[in-house]
């Protein structure tokens, strides 16, 4: 834990611009990890905040977050590889290489399987660090104590990275109060889409962004790295199934290993930069994925605001209000809010990279939402948004960025929400 409170600590005092104002290929080429894309851990970009308007000062936070790192989200890929590597073996059908990877993933295997969607020491450590890094960000939040409530969804992982998040809080300051739930009667804010949510709605679905008219346009795609994954593992895949699945199994267990603490299990049957080479392909493939559900993510939205009003009404004495949920929410929710971007929808497929990067969904990636209040009007708010740590970019109008007044923020996602086609 304390290494990586020393790097997010580090991190925030290192005086760069945010990694947002970086164009895609150029963060590739500093991080080539970040090709792991939504199974990229998380990691605070080096980054210092815009100080607030003089005479505003933060007074609450609502959050979203996904869960932090986990074993994969499915055991059929360790069961799958298992099958393949095991019958390679029995069939001298694999490399030297294949053979000593044989070897190390036959050992770790048990441990895998079990694991399957559990979260890992990392994702604990991931959730303690933000928290820890939000409570310093903005101590004129916290530092009188007070009451916060913090709901997950129905997912032990999501489950446990509150709790990180929440316990790392109170060591912060005793004096704040955390009501931690994860229950059917809170699904609405955290992941509505959850068929045990009560709350039934009607939202457009799988709706598709413009470029994939013109996909063929991109001439992006390299397919040659599954030929070089598999020659470096087998001799020969007869009788093994199709080889493009394979290829696709490893690379999703590469992926995913940094999370799971057994980095270096493959060798060198992949690399970094092999996944940087195909990264915009799959980027697009992302955005179609976190842009088709959107506007089933209108529900958390409304609790973000609905939430904001009580507390700046009065009604609610909460400091915070902090979500923990998963990809298939914060991503559509990223794109519905249009943050830095996200909601441009560009026609050319090669635009793409330049309005999402798909690591930005990451294990433990949030949404801050900050709120300021001025000292001469109670009713004079300002907010910002910050992605994985970051000031990010709005649709809403301002000419004060990264601040925007509540009420233009209110009123422009009120309108977009009543703006949304019926199904």
């Amino acid at each position: 834990m304390k290494r990586i409170l020393t790097i997010l600590t580090l991190a925030l005092l290192t005086l760069t611009a945010g990694a947002q104002n970086i164009p895609a290929l150029d963060q590739l080429k500093a991080n080539p990890r970040k090709a792991y894309g939504n199974d990229f851990p998380y990691q605070q970009e080096a980054t210092t905040l815009t100080k607030a308007p003089k005479g505003y000062k933060p007074f609450y936070i609502s959050h979203y977050a996904r869960h932090g790192s986990r074993y994969y989200w499915a055991d059929f890929l360790y069961k799958m590889l298992d099958n393949t590597l095991a019958t390679a073996h029995e069939k001298n059908q694999l490399t030297p290489e294949g053979e000593a990877f044989h070897d190390r993933f036959m050992a770790v295997k048990d441990e895998l399987i079990t694991g399957t969607t559990e979260l890992t020491q990392l994702g604990w450590e991931q959730h303690q660090g933000i928290a820890r890094l939000m409570y310093n960000r903005f101590p004129e939040v916290f530092k009188k104590g007070g009451n916060v409530l913090a709901i997950a969804s129905l997912s032990g992982r999501c489950v446990i990275s509150m709790a990180a998040f929440c316990q790392e809080l109170v060591q912060c300051n005793p004096e704040i109060e955390i009501r931690e739930q994860s229950s059917r009667f809170t699904l609405d804010g955290v992941v509505p889409t959850d068929k045990q949510n009560p709350v039934k709605h009607d939202y457009p679905k799988g709706v598709k962004p413009r470029y994939e008219k013109n996909k063929d346009q991109f001439k992006g795609y390299d397919n040659s790295i599954n030929d070089k994954i598999i020659s470096r593992v087998f001799t020969s895949t007869e009788g093994l199934g199709d080889a493009s699945r394979i290829a696709s199994n490893l690379i999703n267990l590469y992926c995913s290993l940094p999370s799971i603490g057994h980095e270096g299990l493959m060798g060198n049957i992949l690399t970094d930069e092999e996944l940087v080479s195909r990264w915009e392909g799959e980027n697009l493939g992302t955005y179609s994925w976190v842009f088709g559900p959107q506007y089933e993510m209108i529900p958390i939205l409304e609790d973000f605001i609905k939430k904001a009003d009580a507390v700046i009404e009065g009604k609610s004495d909460h400091l915070a209000d902090l979500r923990f949920g998963h990809d298939t929410c914060i991503g559509p929710l990223t794109v519905l809010m249009g943050i830095n971007g996200a909601d441009k929808d560009p026609e050319d497929p090669y635009e793409v990279k330049n309005i999402y990067q798909n690591w930005e969904t990451c294990k433990a990636c949030n949404i801050q939402l900050v709120f300021y209040r001025s000292k001469k009007t109670t009713d004079d708010i300002l907010v910002k948004c910050l992605l994985n740590g970051c000031e990010a970019s709005l649709p809403v109008p301002t000419t004060q960025y990264p601040y925007y007044k509540w009420s233009d923020f209110r009123t422009f996602y009120q309108n977009r929400i009543k703006a949304v086609p019926k199904p």
